[in-house]
C-alpha cells in the first residue's frame, strides 16, 4: 500500500509539472484598478450579471470569458448600463469616465478572462485590403459603406460612424449582440487594423465610395434614381413624338 501511495503521489507530481497549461489568458492587472472596478461592478452591474459574473436569468448574460474588450465596447458606447430590456441595446450618452471603464474592464478581465483591448495605436492599416475584408465579412449586415441595416426581431446592425479604432477592434473580438466574434485565426490582428483603416476612410466626410451621396447606400439607390430618370425621359420623348404625329 505504501508503494502504491508513493507511486500515485509521484504520478500526480509529474503530471502537474509536465501537463500542458490552460490557454485561458489571465491579465496581470493593477490590483488597485481591479478593486475600483469591483466597486463599480457591485454598484451598477451585479444585479443583472451576478456576483460571480455568472449572469442572471432574464436579466443579463454571463461575463465569464467576454474579457475587457466587451466591457470597453459596451460601456464606452453607452450601451451599458442598460436602462431596460429590449431586443437590442442602443447607444446612449456614456456614464463613466475612461478611468472607470478601464477599471471595470480590469475587474472582468481579472475574474473571467477573455479578449483584451489592444494597447497602443491601431493606425497603419491598409484600407484597400481592409475594404476587401469588410465586404466579405461585414457588409452583409453593416452595408458596404458602414451605414448599417435593419435585421430581424427588432435588431439591427448599427451604423459605424463616430466610433474610435479601439471600439471597432473590440467589437470584432467580442461579438456584441448579433455580431459574430472574429478570432485572430479568422481575421488576424493586422487584418483587423486594415478593416479599421477602411471603415475610418469611408465614414469620413471627405470620402464617399458610393458616388453621389444619396444616403451613402451605394449603387442600389443610385441605380434606382437613374432608372426612374431614364424611364421618365423615355415616356416624355414618346409623348412628344406622339403629339407631333
Amino acid at each position: 500500500m505504501l508503494a502504491l501511495g508513493v507511486a500515485l503521489v509521484s504520478a500526480g507530481a509529474l503530471y502537474a509539472v509536465f501537463a500542458p497549461q490552460s490557454q485561458t489568458a489571465h491579465a496581470q492587472e493593477d490590483p488597485a484598478l481591479v478593486r475600483q472596478g469591483e466597486q463599480l461592478y457591485n454598484n451598477a452591474c451585479i444585479s443583472c450579471h451576478g456576483a460571480n459574473l455568472q449572469g442572471v436569468s432574464s436579466r443579463g448574460p454571463s461575463l465569464i470569458g467576454v474579457g475587457e474588450a466587451a466591457v470597453y465596447f459596451q460601456v464606452s458606447t453607452g450601451r451599458m448600463p442598460a436602462t431596460r430590456q429590449e431586443a437590442q441595446i442602443g447607444e446612449k450618452p456614456v456614464r463613466y469616465t475612461p478611468q472607470d471603464i478601464d477599471a471595470l474592464g480590469a475587474f472582468v478581465q481579472a475574474n473571467g478572462g477573455g479578449p483584451m483591448v489592444p494597447k497602443g495605436s491601431l493606425a497603419g492599416g491598409d484600407p484597400a485590403h481592409g475594404g476587401d475584408l469588410f465586404r466579405l465579412n461585414c457588409a452583409s449586415c453593416h452595408n458596404f459603406t458602414g451605414r448599417g441595416i435593419a435585421l430581424s426581431s427588432g435588431k439591427y446592425a448599427p451604423a459605424i460612424k463616430d466610433v474610435n479604432a479601439q471600439q471597432i477592434y473590440s467589437a470584432m473580438t467580442s461579438g456584441p449582440q448579433s455580431m459574430p466574434r472574429f478570432s485572430d485565426r479568422q481575421i488576424t490582428p493586422q487584418d483587423k487594423r486594415d478593416i479599421i483603416a477602411f471603415v475610418q476612410s469611408v465614414t469620413a466626410d471627405r470620402n464617399n465610395p458610393g458616388g453621389y451621396s444619396l444616403g451613402g447606400f451605394g449603387p442600389v439607390p443610385e441605380g434606382l434614381i437613374s432608372w426612374i430618370v431614364g424611364i421618365t425621359a423615355l415616356v416624355g420623348v414618346t409623348l412628344w413624338i406622339g403629339s407631333k404625329a
